[in-house]
């Protein structure tokens, strides 16, 4: 059977509608646990854990239990957004120095060779600033996904672990269908990444590791002997994987921290010659934060704190406001574009660690600060921005869903390897693979996300919430890399400011300033009708545009949305660029 145009637009979607509750993520089948957990009377936050581990399954070349994990929870009873931090530190005993040798080690031998991919190489992304290879070992750090989803169970969850997690063990262990766009996604990390690691089989076409958790010895007897990710429609089965997800379900966070998981996690990572190790993976602590926000056409739009930056989002969002009271007009895709600048060159000097280098997030949120921002936007010519690291590249390499039960409560959930299956390296047994989010430490001494050991680095990945007075809750998210606040903004413009519903906030077609860079090139998605003179007139304003083809669209990430009204109806939304759905129960 032939996939005619797997990228391009040729149907519609309607937004999805019910009152009993609601699943929207990248992966139906996902969907349908979550939906399954949902009407065994779990809450949106067993949900959410369902689908998180779902998409572990059906989607392991964006997320997983060897990534980090970032929620919103909008609890109906008390009427109140928390938020959690699920993101792990760097290992102790990697020093700056040896941080610093790994990363010129490995800019020489791409110089040399050309070379840009492999377990050392510099590869995926390059800018000004000197980084870690982004799939070297010493880019693992401390996986923080399990402890979020133990988190969110503890506080908010209503059913058994293994109850919640039973659909995705079912989904590993018997089976599966990969879809379309995620098959492409996965063969390319196969080759990316999987490729350069002994375990890496586990998740391979044909060389899943042995069931209940033992050598990882392909299910063909051994490796492939040529890697591939599975085609389209194939059915993938995942024993090792099924295996770990089974503890969490069985012993919750503790085996991966302090068990026989985090022994293959430590032993996986130092046979590469990383150096992390029992005592970085037992100190893990999944954080309970004050959830940041900022009013904008009369509602709240919650975002996480730093080290996440959804502070670029809110800066943005809040420039966008006061240009629009001030001028008395709405922002033009030009003051947009220009405002997400302004967004993300206060996220580069500001975003990093708490613990180390606290930002200054009320001051950065009060309106007279967004107010001089907004005014030093020109609408005759773009504005000249200080250049500014760009922590990630832009693309399809995280999970972003949301969910709501038929209560009220409305789950947020963002979930990431950092750059598909992140290193690649995979714990011998457990099928799932490490993240490399340690390539997002720059190695510039003195700048506030600067490495060192025991840190939190700059994190991509943010889930997004809006309340409104009229107690309206919208969970929102756009996933992929430095996308992502560039996502919140013009989704919730969309949603606040234009009042269209949730799908067609997410069909709009988009801009991005790639890969994050504030004085970058604007990348713009290839639309017809009023937005096909779009680049002309940005060029003439002075930005540097350049058109993305259909075949590309999903550098423009892949977003998801569920609204609660106030009489209880639940409008979901899930992204045309991907093979996602939204759905709901009765």
């Amino acid at each position: 059977m032939q996939l005619d145009g797997l990228h391009r637009y040729h149907s519609r979607r309607s937004p999805v509608v019910a009152r009993g509750g609601m699943v929207a993520s990248s992966q139906p089948l996902a969907n349908a646990a979550g939906l399954r957990v949902l009407d065994a009377g779990g809450s949106a936050a067993d949900a959410a854990v369902a689908v998180a581990a779902a998409l572990q399954v059906t989607q392991p070349c964006s997320t997983g239990l060897g990534g980090d994990a970032f929620w919103l929870y909008f609890d109906a009873g008390e009427r109140r957004v928390y938020a959690a931090n699920g993101s792990g530190r760097s290992p102790v005993g990697l020093s700056v120095e040896a941080a610093v040798d790994a990363a010129q080690a490995a800019r020489a031998a791409a110089g040399a060779t050309g070379a840009g991919s492999g377990k050392g190489g510099h590869g995926a992304h390059s800018d000004r600033f000197l980084r870690l290879p982004p799939f070297h070992a010493h880019t693992v750090t401390v996986p923080g996904a399990a402890g979020a989803w133990e988190l969110l169970l503890e506080r908010f969850g209503r059913l058994p672990r293994a109850s919640v997690v039973a659909p995705a063990v079912r989904l590993a262990a018997d089976g599966f269908p990969v879809a379309p766009i995620t098959a492409e996604w996965w063969t390319r990390g196969v080759h990316r990444q999987l490729a350069h690691f002994p375990h890496g089989h586990e998740l391979m076409a044909g060389g899943a590791g042995a069931a209940g958790g033992g050598s990882a010895a392909g299910a063909t007897g051994g490796g492939n002997s040529v890697p591939r990710g599975p085609e389209p429609g194939e059915t993938m089965r995942l024993p090792t994987l099924a295996w770990s997800i089974e503890q969490f379900g069985l012993y919750g966070a503790e085996p991966f921290y302090r068990g026989e998981i985090a022994r293959r996690i430590v032993a996986a990572v130092q046979a590469e010659g990383g150096v992390l190790s029992m005592e970085d993976l037992a100190a893990h602590e999944t954080l309970m934060v004050e959830p940041i926000s900022l009013e904008y056409r009369g509602s709240t739009v919650w975002e996480c704190p730093p080290n996440g930056q959804g502070l670029a989002a809110l800066v943005a969002l809040g420039v966008v406001g006061e240009y629009e009271k001030s001028r008395g007009q709405d922002a033009s895709l030009h003051v947009m574009i220009e405002a997400m600048r302004l967004g993300f060159a206060a996220a580069a000097q500001y975003v990093a660690d708490p613990d180390i280098a606290p930002a200054p997030v009320a001051e950065l949120l009060s309106p007279g600060e967004l107010r001089v921002r907004a005014q030093s936007i020109s609408d005759g010519h773009r504005l000249e921005v200080l250049p500014s690291p760009a922590p990630g590249a832009g693309g399809n390499d995280t999970v972003y869903f949301c969910t709501a039960d038929r209560e009220g409560n409305v789950c947020s959930f963002i979930n990431s390897n950092f750059m598909g299956f992140g290193t690649g390296i995979v714990p011998e047994g457990c099928g799932f693979s490490l993240q490399n989010r340690g390539h997002g430490f720059v190695l510039d001494a003195g700048h506030a996300n600067s490495y060192a050991p025991g840190k939190r680095p700059y994190h991509t990945i943010i889930p997004g919430m809006i309340t409104a007075p009229d107690g309206t809750v919208t969970a929102f998210g756009v996933m992929g890399g430095m996308m992502q606040p560039q996502g919140h903004l013009q989704t919730a413009v969309a949603l606040l400011r234009d009042d269209i519903d949730p799908q067609s906030a997410l069909d709009r077609p988009r801009f991005q300033l790639n890969e994050g860079e504030a004085d970058g090139e604007v990348l713009l998605e290839a639309a017809a009708g009023p937005s096909a003179t779009a680049p002309d007139a940005l060029t003439a304003l002075g930005h540097t545009v350049r058109v993305i083809p259909e075949e590309e669209r999903a550098i423009f990430g892949l977003g998801a949305i569920i609204r609660r009204t106030p009489d209880g109806t639940l409008w979901g939304a899930s992204d045309p660029r991907g093979d996602g759905a939204a759905a709901g129960t009765v």
